[in-house]
This record gives structure tokens, C-alpha cells and sequence, in this order.
């Protein structure tokens, strides 16, 4: 079934959801996406990384009525009753919260394995022994680790090159015990840089694309790390969220207790989305124009080349990635320039 039926047969049949990390990035437009979908969510958050203002927008997004469908529980992963709480009565569990930085799990590795494994496998306890129908999890291309081959195929994986990709790497391991020892399906996607609205481009740990549409408009310093040949497969939020939803109402066993790139398919070096961001600001912004990049070491952590083959989950999954690269460019351009200071990003 594609993707656009599954979202009329959703609107529907109402199903209890919970998404955690549900103020994050990825978190809140799944959370959107859902309501808009008449769907009952709740969701979890301890905001150690998430915002209320990203609750906020899906608020004035969605109607009254699917507004009332949303519950919010404020906590922490790392307690093992709030996950029991909050997994009660649930169909579906689309797990997000995580800290997701190569640099921060360098500098604080306990910190990161306590949230990204401790937390884990909290939710697949309460998960499992709440009945939940399906668990979709956050995994990410970062288990790729140094294997050099392009593009990456779910099968072969390297050696990891942070505590962040040791962490996402463990998750799928335990996923696969509870599939094994417990019966209970689940399902990994292997995002690789997922970007769109609401991502947060302050902090020293923030993703490149928000950074540099925030720096531009800002006119600040723009710098890259390395040559800026190194390159990604860019995926804009709204591809990640049909990935999950299709993995979540998957009714193929052949489908479950995997794990699946969710990515364009489509490889930009550094030194190309700088010149496609700055096409896009300069526009509103023409100052944009004269600023240049400033070049400085690799960062410690970093793959140099990351490429999907997302052929598994076309064909198992159905996911069908209808937004290149540009065309979330331009999406996410327009919802920077038009949010950045109403939502503080910017002073």
C-alpha cells in the first residue's frame, strides 16, 4: 500500500501513538504529521534537548480538535516507570529521544551511553510488556562507522568511529535479542542527516544545515570542517516522517525486526550545500552574497563520505522520498527566514 493511502486509511481509524523526544527536531514533526492525521499521540520529553516551542507550532498547525487528541508527559527516559507510563495502551511507540552529537558523545561518552542505551532499553521493556504493536526506533547511518564501500547497504557495516555510533549500533543490537528471546517486532531506521523546519541551529552541537542558514542571516563566520569535499546524503524531515509511519502500520513479517536507511539517495559535499544555502538566503538577505567559508581541521568522529542504498526500504517498506535535497533546501530556507527571530533563535 503507498504511502498516500496509508495516510486516508489513518484518517480513518483513529491509533494510539507515542512518540518520544516529542519537542525534538524529528520528534515534533512526527508528532505534527500524526494529529494532522487524526491520530491520538502522546508525548515524551524531559527537554534536555527539545523546546516547548516546537510543541508550540504544531499547536497553530493542527485544529482544536486534533489539538485535544495530544497528551504531553514531561520526563526522562533514564526512568524506567515513567517509560512504563507512558507506553500504557499504546499501539504504535516511535522512539526519537536520544542525544544525537558525534562531538558531545566525544566529550561526554557516559552521559550519551546513559540516554542512547540505558534509556533504550528502558523503552523496550515498557514497550514489550505494554503489548505496543510495533516499535520503531531512531537507528543512524553513524553505524557505518569506517567502512568505506558507497553507497551503504544495511548488511555491511565498519568499526565505530565515535561513543555516539557505538551507542546506535547497541540499540540494534538489543532490538534484535527482544525480536529473538521475546517476540517482540521492532524496526531500526538508519537516518543519515535528516534536516528541515525546527531544527535548532544554536548550540555548540548543532547540525550544519541550520547553523549555516542561521549564520548567513546573521552574518557570521561560516566555517567547514575540512576540505568541504566531504560529503552526505542530505534528508529533508518530511521523508523521515513517511519512513517511520510506513514502518510503524507494516503488516509484511519479512518487513520486522530490521533495520533500514532512510536517506534521498543522493550524496552533497559540503562545498555544495554551502553555495545551494547561500543561492537561497542572498535572495532576501543580499549581503549573503560576498560571504565566503572559512576552512579549518576535520572533527574528530566524522566519516568522510556517507551515501544510501535505500533499495530495502523502498522495497520492503514502500518508502518513496518525494523531497530531493533542493527542493528541502528551498522549504526549510523559507521557514528559517521566516522563524529565526520569533522563535529567539536569532537576538
Amino acid at each position: 500500500m503507498k504511502y498516500d493511502e496509508i495516510k486516508e486509511n489513518l484518517k480513518i481509524k483513529s491509533c494510539s501513538w507515542l512518540v518520544t523526544g516529542a519537542a525534538g527536531f524529528i520528534g515534533s514533526n512526527l508528532v505534527e504529521t500524526l494529529l494532522l492525521l487524526n491520530q491520538k499521540v502522546t508525548g515524551l520529553d524531559n527537554f534536555s534537548t527539545g523546546f516547548q516551542h516546537n510543541l508550540d507550532q504544531v499547536r497553530q498547525s493542527v485544529s482544536d480538535e486534533q489539538w485535544a487528541s495530544f497528551v504531553f508527559i514531561k520526563g526522562d527516559i533514564r526512568n524506567l516507570e515513567t517509560c512504563r507510563t507512558a507506553c500504557e495502551n499504546k499501539d504504535y511507540v516511535l522512539h526519537e529521544a536520544a542525544i544525537g552529537s558525534v562531538p558531545r558523545s566525544v566529550e561526554d561518552p557516559v552521559f550519551t551511553n546513559e540516554n542512547n542505551i540505558t534509556g533504550f532499553l528502558n523503552m523496550l521493556v515498557a514497550s514489550r510488556d505494554a503489548g505496543v504493536k510495533r516499535f520503531v526506533y531512531a537507528a543512524s547511518s553513524s553505524t557505518y562507522g569506517d567502512d568505506p564501500g558507497l553507497p551503504k547497504k544495511e548488511d555491511k557495516i565498519g568499526r565505530p568511529l565515535s561513543p555516539y555510533a557505538v551507542t546506535k549500533y547497541v540499540n540494534e543490537l538489543y532490538a534484535d535479542v527482544f525480536a529473538t528471546t521475546y517476540g517482540f517486532n521492532s524496526i531500526g531506521l538508519r537516518y543519515f542527516n535528516v534536516f528541515g523546519k525546527r531544527q535548532d541551529p544554536n548550540g555548540a552541537y548543532a547540525a550544519v544545515i541550520p547553523l549555516w542558514f542561521a549564520g548567513m542571516i546573521k552574518k557570521e563566520k561560516i566555517f567547514i570542517n575540512g576540505d568541504g569535499e566531504t560529503s552526505r546524503d542530505f534528508c529533508y524531515i518530511d521523508n523521515t516522517v513517511q519512513a517511520n509511519i510506513l514502518a510503524a502500520v507494516t503488516e509484511k513479517e519479512k518487513s520486522l525486526n530490521t533495520v533500514y536507511n532512510v536517506a534521498f539517495g543522493e550524496r552533497t559535499t559540503l562545498n555544495e550545500l554551502f553555495s545551494l544555502i547561500k543561492e537561497r538566503i542572498k535572495n532576501k538577505y543580499p549581503e549573503a552574497e560576498t560571504i565566503q567559508p572559512r576552512y579549518r581541521d576535520f572533527r574528530e568522529g566524522d566519516v568522510r563520505h556517507s551515501l544510501a542504498d535505500i533499495s530495502k526500504a523502498s522495497h520492503l517498506l514502500g518508502y518513496d522520498p518525494t523531497i530531493s535535497v533542493k527542493k528541502g533546501l528551498d522549504l526549510a530556507a523559507n521557514w528559517y527566514m521566516e522563524h529565526l527571530r520569533i522563535e529567539n533563535f536569532i537576538s
